[in-house]
């Protein structure tokens, strides 16, 4: 049996990658720092709960020690992230504060999460880790004219997923014996973009999930230090 924690899970692109690995038969760890969002989530679809915020040490070290009493984890999908807007809400919110704010919840989150999961990983015959980042975070389609991350300015959210990339690389580098997957899931109707799927653009989260489950199955020879996309592979 598969176990794996999926963090920010209680809702949006995290509560239907949660969704899709339960069905797929992981043993699901649904991670959130709401307690009554994630048990009613975990006990949706048959998941598991454990309290989780990313952003605070102590939470997540208490988190993994549940994990590691109840047997171990074997796959980590990165999902928790935020975007942070102004005041008027038609802007992204770029005071310092803010910054710091989704740089912590997106970026230093994962290492957090990660280092704790490490211990655990390493003896799973099939460790991998999944980060969630975002096509706004590579080079590439934020250059390629053909692509939307070339046309949306996003200063410090883009910027934190570009972090997400490089630490999903120098990861692969330095822990060969896990790997390491970067994932774009497309552009996503969830509230990370400021209000529900019916006020915003994006594709159901349940079709964004697919590409994130994907690379949360993968076998012992499946891929690492790579950047994914529905189509294949994203140019980082």
């Amino acid at each position: 049996m598969t176990t794996t924690l999926v963090t920010g899970a209680n809702k949006g692109l995290g509560k239907e990658t949660a969704r899709l690995l339960v069905a797929a038969g992981h043993t699901v760890y649904v991670g959130a720092r709401d307690k009554a969002r994630g048990e009613a989530t975990a006990e949706e679809f048959g998941a598991r709960f454990v309290q989780l915020d990313v952003t605070d040490d102590a939470s997540v070290a208490a988190a993994l020690a549940q994990i590691e009493a109840d047997g171990g984890l074997d796959v980590l999908v990165n999902n928790a992230g935020i975007a942070k807007r102004s005041q008027s809400g038609r802007a992204e919110a770029l005071d310092g504060p803010s910054a710091l704010e989704v740089f912590d919840a997106n970026a230093v989150g994962i290492i957090r999460v990660t280092e704790a999961a490490l211990p655990l990983l390493r003896k799973s015959p099939n460790p991998v880790v999944v980060n969630v980042s975002s096509a706004l975070g590579s080079f590439w389609a934020v250059h390629e004219p053909s692509r939307p991350a070339s046309r949306f300015p996003s200063i410090v959210y883009g910027s934190s997923k570009a972090a997400v990339s490089m630490i999903t690389v120098q990861y692969s580098r330095a822990v060969p014996e896990v790997k390491f997957n970067a994932v774009e899931p497309g552009i996503t109707a969830t509230e990370l973009g400021g209000g529900g799927a019916g006020s915003h653009p994006g594709r159901p989260a349940a079709e964004s999930a697919e590409i994130v489950a994907k690379l949360a199955t993968i076998g012992p020879d499946g891929p690492t230090g790579t950047f994914h996309e529905d189509a294949g592979i994203l140019p980082w």
